[in-house]
Order: structure tokens, then C-alpha cells, then sequence
């Protein structure tokens, strides 16, 4: 049984989710070295739900399940900033975690032009 992920943007500067920003995640092995698991953008809600990642056809089928190690989730805040014609800070934001678990997990994300916060959501 793998766990579920989920993330969710909210733009705190232009007070409102942030819709068309391009995400990533990537599992770290115990080497440091990064795989490319799965892609894709938060919707008009700022969200990416569990059911919305588009994982990697060039790796074998048995990594789509997010089991127990650390992970990363990239968010493109520059092309997003770029968008709302805002110089941003932060070209991206890189979020590492760890799942310890089979339950669902959320990655926040509060973000403005020049900082952002995260924390574990529900």
C-alpha cells in the first residue's frame, strides 16, 4: 500500500489560489540522486489532487507508488510570477519531505513574489 499526495498553492500577494503552475515530484534515493516520478499543474484552485499527476512513462510502473523515503515537489514559480507580470525571488520553490506512511499526504504551499511558507496539510 502506497501513500496519496496532494498540493495546493495559494498566491498571499495577489490574495487568490495559483492556477497553471507547473509542479514535479522526484523521489531521493539514500545516494542523494533524484527520479523524476511525476508531473503536473495546479488547477484553478491551486491544486494538484491525487488523482491529477501524470507519472513518468520512461520509468518501470512499480515506482508510481509513493512507499516509505524522501521526496521533493518543484513548483515553477518563475514562469507563474512571469504570468501575473511580477519579478519573482524565488524561480522555484523546492519543498523535501518524507512519507512515513500509507495515508495521504498534503504540501501547502503559501507563496508571494519575494517569500513562501509550507507546512504538512490534511
Amino acid at each position: 500500500m502506497s501513500a496519496t499526495l496532494s498540493s495546493h498553492i495559494l498566491d498571499t500577494h495577489l490574495g487568490k489560489p495559483a492556477a497553471d503552475v507547473a509542479v514535479t515530484l522526484h523521489r531521493i534515493r539514500d545516494n542523494g540522486a533524484a527520479t523524476l516520478l511525476a508531473h503536473g499543474t495546479t488547477n484553478s484552485d491551486g491544486r494538484v489532487t491525487p488523482d491529477a499527476w501524470q507519472f513518468d512513462t520512461a520509468i518501470d510502473s512499480t515506482e508510481h507508488q509513493l512507499n516509505i523515503g524522501r521526496y521533493t515537489v518543484t513548483f515553477d514559480t518563475q514562469s507563474y510570477f512571469n504570468a501575473q507580470q511580477l519579478t519573482a525571488f524565488y524561480p522555484q520553490v523546492v519543498i523535501d519531505f518524507v512519507i512515513n506512511d500509507a495515508s495521504h499526504y498534503h504540501v501547502p504551499l503559501l507563496l508571494s513574489a519575494h517569500g513562501y511558507s509550507t507546512y504538512r496539510g490534511s
